[in-house]
Formats: structure tokens, sequence, C-alpha cells
């Protein structure tokens, strides 16, 4: 594959092949605890793929040019931990400054960005694959879609079985959770077409 191409076939690979949320189960409790209610999964996950796609530029440019020259790379979760929780608040105070209505719309899920493990995964997963500063922002933005569009596919389901007789011991996480099976295989279906490591 020419190198031109690496970072467009990372992006497809970390939305549909290599679902963050679907294929490694990164991220599952927001996942789980937002996807019940359609305009809430949308406002986190247009939040978790900026974040994502940001610190993972900015996660791949600290450990490249402060942790790997001085020999810190043990220092990594910490330190990836940091840059996360600094940009999301550093993002939050923006959003408050700037739109208050979309700051009160998103309310405690932009905290919650912080503790959201795909986030810190995406950036582990990039310094143990040795991307690139683009093929990391790729990466990043991949992920954060693919993991946008598993929980706004989860709350538009649903939504569907609100109206829908489900036996009293599935309601609640039981379905939840028997349908993110069901969308983790079909993701797999995509599986062979594009893959990344």
């Amino acid at each position: 594959m020419e190198n031109s191409m690496i970072p467009v076939a990372v992006f497809f690979a970390a939305v549909f092949t290599n679902n963050i949320l679907l294929t490694n189960y990164l991220g599952m409790c927001s996942f789980l605890s937002v996807s019940k209610d359609l305009k809430a999964s949308y406002g986190l996950g247009i939040a978790v793929t900026f974040v994502m796609a940001t610190t993972s530029a900015i996660n791949w440019a600290v450990y490249t040019f402060l942790l790997e020259p001085f020999n810190l790379e043990y220092l990594r979760f910490i330190v990836l931990i940091m840059v996360i929780a600094a940009f999301v608040q550093l993002v939050e105070m923006v959003i408050e400054r700037v739109s208050e209505s979309l700051y009160a719309a998103l309310g405690i899920f932009l905290p919650l960005i912080t503790v959201n493990c795909a986030i810190l995964g995406v950036s582990l997963f990039m310094v143990i694959r040795d991307y690139d500063l683009i093929t990391s922002f790729f990466f990043g933005l991949g992920s954060g879609l693919g993991w946008f569009l598993a929980i706004l596919s989860m709350a538009g389901i649903l939504q569907k079985l609100k109206k829908a007789r489900i036996p009293r011991g599935l309601e609640g996480p039981g379905i939840t959770l028997i349908i993110t099976g069901i969308m983790a295989m079909a993701f797999m279906g995509f599986s062979g077409i594009l893959t990344i490591g």
C-alpha cells in the first residue's frame, strides 16, 4: 500500500473493522449509560470524536518529542491521561464561554469524556503501532467516529425498543448487552476488508 494511503486505510479500519468500542470494548461505561437518550448520545459522540482526534495528535507530539528523547516512556500512562484531562478541561472552559446552551446541553457528559478509556486506548494503540502524526490523527478521528456511530446506532435501536415487548429479565442492561453483541458481530462482517496493526 502506498504511504499516502495508509492514513486513509487506518481511518476506515478504525471506523469499521477495528471499531474501538465494538472490537476492543473500550468506552463501554459511558456507552451503556448514555445510549438510552438519542440527543445525549449525539452530543457525547460529537464531543468524544473531537477530543479523541485532537488528543491523539497532541499525545503523539508529547510522546515523540518529550517522553522518547528523555527515555521517560515508563511515564506514558500518567502523562497521556494528564494531557487528555487537561484538554477536556480546556474544551469545557471554551464551550462554557462561547456557547452556554451547548455547555448546558452536554452537562455532565463533558467531564465524563476524561474517564472514557477509549480515548486513552487510542493514544496507547497509536504509540504501540508507531504511527506518525498524520496517521495518529486519522486513527483518532476514525476511532471517534466509530464510537459515535456505535452509540448513535444503539440509541436509535433502544428508542425503537421502547414500544416493543421485551421479556422482564432482559429489560435494561440485559437487552443493551445483547444488542451490543449483535452489533459487534455485524461490524465483524467488515473484517478482511481493511485491517490496521
